[in-house]
């Protein structure tokens, strides 16, 4: 188990690594595939992932993800209006085949799932964001792995017991400075390639320390969708892993943040 487990991370890491590497279309498929699988996960919990909901939300990730692609960013919002629109009206024609917990469902996932995750693709394509990329795996992954690490070593008080039995405060406290820690640390070595004119120390610290403490909710949030839908993985895509979200569960809600915040901080201030 343990040598799938190794396996397969390394592989999810090394196609993980190689497309936001690559950059452009490369990243934006590899972006939009991760999106449609993880929505397959949330659909799957309410029993419509080959349903007309279904359809529907794919064909506004695929659209959405269209519009990213040839830059027209000002049509998302309509996109996503549009997508409420035709989805209360498969909900009206049909009903009462679907229940309207399904239909929120279907409208959540696309927004939890597909949108969200796109600003992993936005990220990239900025300016910079080669660079800046790194501050959400910095931030998500960092943590999770230093607060593993710090909840073993020394972790005694139970976060969320009824939620989470195995996480401490003590290893919250300790992915949080870790990852603050590691994005200094970044900003430190960026600092010998790049000119800022910012205290990238500071800031990168300060960005992945946020980071950090939003992707404990998003990692809490996505135990909590399993405990109520009664299951142990999002899916079995991953040897040993689970599903898509089940790895990508803390990078969702920090992607949007990594972006605004690092976008914030480089207008016009990196040469």
């Amino acid at each position: 188990m343990f040598k799938q487990r190794l396996i397969s991370g390394i592989a999810l890491v090394a196609v993980t690594v190689l497309g936001l590497y690559l950059g452009g279309i490369v990243t934006l498929l590899l972006t939009a595939i991760v999106a449609l699988i993880g929505y397959n996960e949330i659909l799957k919990i309410f029993n419509i992932e080959k349903s007309s909901l279904a359809v529907l939300g794919y064909t506004g990730t695929i659209l959405y993800y269209a519009a990213l692609f040839f830059d027209l960013g000002q049509w998302s919002t309509s996109i996503i209006i549009l997508f409420m629109i035709f989805l209360l009206g498969c909900y009206v024609v049909r009903f009462p085949k679907y229940h309207m917990n399904q239909v929120m469902a279907c409208f959540f996932g696309f927004v939890y799932v597909s949108v969200m995750i796109s600003y992993i693709y936005q990220l990239r394509i900025a300016q910079n964001g080669g660079e800046f990329i790194v501050l959400l795996f910095l931030a998500a992954w960092g943590n999770d792995t230093l607060a593993y690490c710090t909840g073993m070593l020394i972790g005694k008080h139970k976060m969320t017991p009824k939620l989470s039995p195995k996480k401490s405060i003590e290893g919250l406290i300790g992915g949080i400075l870790g990852a603050v820690i590691l994005g200094a640390a970044y900003g430190i070595y960026l600092k010998t390639r790049i000119r800022f004119n910012f205290n990238p120390m500071m800031m990168f610290g300060i960005i992945c320390g946020i980071g950090a403490a939003i992707s404990v909710i998003g990692d809490l949030a996505a135990s909590a969708i399993k405990r109520d839908s009664k299951i142990k993985d999002f899916g079995t895509l991953i040897p040993g892993h689970g599903g898509i979200l089940d790895r990508f569960d803390s990078i969702i809600l920090i992607a949007p943040v990594i972006y605004y915040l690092t976008m914030m901080i480089s207008g016009g201030t990196m040469q």
